[in-house]
């Protein structure tokens, strides 16, 4: 993918869209009501980002702890900290996609969906079948002083 026409939506088009649902949702509900709605909606996002983040932060803890690496765990975090830009941003268009990465059986299926681009990555714990994934090893091992 080319970055030049992602930075030039990212940074023109995005912001025009949310502008013009600021105008159209501030003309049918008034000025005040389109405020109270921005903020109304970045407070309940950052009320369920935190619940979330802790959420997944705990299952982090928790596969450290069984000396698992949480690459699964750590992409969900990204994708938290992504919502929660997306839904600190001012406007309707931004927050619908935030609070479409909080919903957590969609957000898990697009972090599937990524790991599935990157090849043989990591595997989500509910990706099916996981003893037929783990290939081990067995050997002996020795200490050798130089």
């Amino acid at each position: 993918m080319r970055p030049l026409p992602a930075l030039f939506a990212l940074f023109l088009i995005i912001p025009l869209v949310e502008i013009w649902f600021l105008i159209e949702v501030g003309s049918v509900v008034g000025v005040g009501w389109t405020i109270l709605l921005v903020v109304s909606t970045a407070v309940a996002g950052a009320g369920l980002i935190r619940f979330q983040g802790f959420s997944t932060f705990l299952r982090v803890r928790q596969k450290l702890q069984q000396e698992q690496i949480p690459a699964f765990e750590l992409a969900e975090g990204l994708a938290l900290l992504i919502a929660g830009a997306l839904m600190l941003t001012p406007g309707f268009f931004t927050d619908g996609f935030g609070f479409l990465i909080l919903i957590p059986p969609l957000r898990r299926k697009m972090i599937r969906y990524a790991f599935s681009q990157m090849g043989d990555g990591p595997r989500p714990p509910d990706s099916g079948s996981e003893s037929s994934d783990h290939h081990t090893l067995q050997g002996e091992w020795r200490h050798i002083d130089d």
